[in-house]
């Protein structure tokens, strides 16, 4: 079974992230059930949601995805054997990282996904209204508390990472040491070369979201038609941009010459960055779990990685 070190923690993961997105909108209770009962039986032990999943759905009010990852894990009996990472800051009623907005939010998460503790806690996105020490000193309560393990942050620019690194080391608060960003194939500005040195030389794990850019980069929808994605508006980013279709070319010779998908070869690319110990990819599906997990698997050459590293096309 497959298991990385998740950064300095005591954590070991999967290099699959299962995101939660989809559970709640995409895929209704049984069909997310169904997704999570696959990834788990391929050893999948790595889960990410958020408060805010999936508030944007009509009828929905937020939580969604929380809650049916914690009946599902309730009904499982398998807490312990989950890594579950959430996430605060982004929930259209309860935006923002105010030291009381994290310590009712954190409470409300702990209460729909049915736990004493949450493994990986992140800020969803920095905000620049709060002060960065508040943040801290309450980001720092709740891992003294035992209610949180790890602290990350997601979509944080460089510079503001680099402060909150320096405020927590300055008053000795518990420091992020994982973060996430959109980073893909097409998709690289978030994680320029700058910040990847920085995250390798501070030994921060940094956990990829939109992997296959929306799809674009299964191939499936080159033609423009995003039939069945429920994200399929947004592959129209990419599928009229030449220099996009260029890098999919690259992907597709590199994915037939292993005789695999180019979802696995996408995924297969990313991992192969030091500072990536783990990808986050969703599935409404079971049957989508087979490509997301062989890319797992697949050993790219360097001259393959290269090929793939030059396809390069700015977000």
């Amino acid at each position: 079974m497959t298991r990385v070190q998740l950064a300095d923690t005591d954590l070991f993961v999967h290099p699959l992230q299962l995101g939660g997105n989809p559970f709640g909108w995409g895929a209704d209770r049984d069909q997310s059930f169904a997704v999570l009962d696959a990834y788990a039986e391929a050893g999948g032990n790595f889960i990410d949601t958020a408060d805010a999943y999936s508030a944007w759905v009509e009828g929905n009010s937020g939580g969604e995805s929380e809650t049916i990852i914690g009946e599902w894990m309730k009904a499982r009996g398998n807490r312990d054997e989950m890594v579950i990472a959430t996430k605060v800051g982004m929930h259209p009623k309860r935006k923002g990282l105010d030291p009381a907005n994290i310590r009712n939010c954190v409470d409300d998460s702990l209460r729909r996904l049915g736990t004493d503790h949450i493994d990986v806690y992140y800020a969803h996105r920095d905000d620049d209204d709060v002060d960065q020490v508040a943040v801290a000193e309450t980001f720092d309560a709740l891992v003294r508390s035992g209610k949180v393990s790890y602290l990350g942050a997601s979509n944080f620019s460089l510079e503001r990472l680099q402060k909150a690194r320096k405020i927590s080391t300055k008053f000795s608060l518990a420091c992020y040491r994982v973060v996430q960003d959109r980073f893909n194939l097409v998709s690289r500005a978030a994680v320029d070369p700058q910040k990847q040195a920085y995250l390798r030389s501070e030994g921060i794990a940094e956990l990829p979201f939109h992997s296959l850019a929306s799809g674009f980069l299964t191939g499936k929808h080159t033609g423009g038609d995003a039939t069945g994605s429920v994200r399929g508006d947004r592959v129209a980013d990419f599928v009229d941009d030449q220099k996009a279709l260029g890098a999919l070319e690259v992907l597709h010779d590199v994915a037939a010459d292993h005789g695999a998908t180019m979802t696995a070869t996408a995924i297969a690319w990313q991992l192969t960055h030091d500072f990536i110990p783990s990808t986050i990819a969703s599935a409404r599906v079971p049957e989508q779990l087979t490509e997301l997990l062989a890319g797992t698997q697949m050993q790219l050459s360097p001259d393959e990685k290269a090929a793939l590293d030059g396809a390069w096309v700015e977000a």
